[in-house]
């Protein structure tokens, strides 16, 4: 599944996946379904590489919890799929095995980092996959290729066995089809993991319900501002329409933090990638280092060969932001402004049940179409406040712009997941 996805030889896949649903995989929620895995969560003698020739040829020795998970229940776990490498990236380009094609128009990105999941779960090659969410991962392809993904409240799914990136942040997270379909994932990878010390004995045994009357949903004004295709935000604000006629309430609200979120996301992000992937030194990870050379020319070589453009990029921009002198005007003032994002969200549930609005501010865009880091840090705008605070967030389609899906993103309190799948649920019952 890693690499540039292909639809030529169909025949073969669907032939595959009638083999895992006709074989026996024991009893339980997911016996026989094929389940696609993020090439960042290990796989216990798979291969895992995070999309990153760093780790080529790395074999896990153990599994991620929520991979235990997924055998207790009989899932059939079929392959790992491409992802932006160490989950940096909006588009799945930035990978050493090459981009991943949006099966709703090939010559499109499908949204990163977890675009293999996404399309993989579009193009029909598997019921459901899992993801991971730092900054809208999950969210951003699933609303570029037309089907649903959560993001779980932080905490609530253990992050034991996900090759880190920035661990305030990111989440292990459910994509599928259908609402139900990433409801009964999250059920079973839901939980306490006593291995994750941020883990919390929050298990998610719910069946959605379309029932939504007298729902307060709040509609920040900053979701459908300046940078947010009118196209796009015409769509969403359709598809909160159906909502009301489902007999919600929406309630106008404003998040000023909104102006801050993005620069202390990628500080944040920065400075924890920065620390994290100082461990892969060619020593125990990636490609043995020259050690007739000097250790610091060593270093620099495998770690030049070993990582791409992007991941080189925000591990220099951490470096610098956690040096002497410079941690207060930085990595200090970018929590600051993530509590301040915390505290807006924690306002506006006072008032209201859920907050919606669009997922993605533009529909997927043409391959290498945002070649310069700006513009394509602008696209995740939309997400990355839910990941500062930490609270659940959803997207489910919600309709077309040129052609392509729209996602409609739904954030609730934090460990109010359920909610945010019922009020998807209710849409997508309503429209189907």
């Amino acid at each position: 599944m890693a690499g540039t996805i292909t639809f030529e030889p169909i025949d073969r896949y669907n032939a595959f996946l009638a083999t895992c649903n006709n074989a026996s995989h024991g009893s339980g929620k997911l016996a026989g379904v094929p389940v696609a895995i993020k090439d960042n969560i290990s796989t216990k003698d798979i291969e895992t590489t995070c999309a990153s020739k760093i780790l080529k040829g790395y074999i896990p020795p153990y599994d991620a919890h929520v991979i235990n998970l997924l055998k207790a229940e009989g899932a059939a776990i079929v392959g790992k799929t491409n992802m932006d490498e160490f989950g940096m990236g909006t588009t799945t380009e930035n990978s050493a095995f090459g981009p991943t094609l949006n099966p709703c128009d090939t010559s499109r990105v499908p949204g990163g980092s977890s675009g293999g999941s996404a399309a993989a779960v579009a193009a029909g090659m598997v019921r459901m996959a899992l993801g991971s969410d730092t900054g809208g991962s999950i969210r951003c392809p699933a609303s570029f290729c037309g089907i649903v993904g959560l993001k779980p409240s932080y905490g609530r799914v253990s992050r034991y066995g996900l090759i880190a990136y920035s661990n305030s942040l990111e989440q292990i997270g459910p994509l599928g089809k259908t609402v139900n379909d990433v409801s009964t994932l999250m059920s079973v990878i839901a939980g306490y993991d006593r291995h994750d010390t941020t883990s919390q004995d929050k298990p998610y045994n719910h069946t959605p319900a379309a029932e939504i009357k007298g729902l307060k949903i709040g509609i920040p004004q900053e979701y459908f501002g300046n940078g947010v295709d009118p196209d796009v935000a015409g769509v969403v604000k359709k598809a909160i329409g159906r909502l009301e006629e489902l007999g919600a309430v929406t309630v106008p609200c404003s998040i000023p933090s909104m102006e801050y979120a993005l620069a202390a996301y990628y500080v944040t992000t920065s400075c924890e990638a920065s620390s994290n992937l100082a461990r892969f030194d060619g020593v125990r990870y990636g490609p043995a280092p020259d050690t007739k050379k000097p250790w610091h020319d060593a270093y620099t070589e495998v770690r030049s060969a070993g990582f791409g453009t992007e991941v080189r990029r925000r591990i220099l921009l951490g470096t610098f932001a956690l040096s002497s002198g410079y941690y207060g005007k930085y990595y200090a003032k970018a929590q600051v402004a993530r509590a301040n994002v915390r505290a807006d969200f924690n306002r506006i549930f006072k008032d209201v049940d859920v907050i919606a609005g669009p997922t993605m501010p533009t529909v997927a865009f043409k391959l290498q179409e945002k070649s310069d880091p700006l513009s394509m840090y602008l696209a995740d705008i939309l997400t990355v406040p839910a990941n500062l605070a930490g609270i659940p967030a959803i997207s489910v389609p919600c309709g077309k712009s040129e052609g392509m899906p729209v996602g409609l993103q739904i954030m609730g309190r934090m460990f109010e997941d359920e909610r945010v799948v019922d009020v998807a649920y209710a849409y997508e019952q309503a429209v189907n």
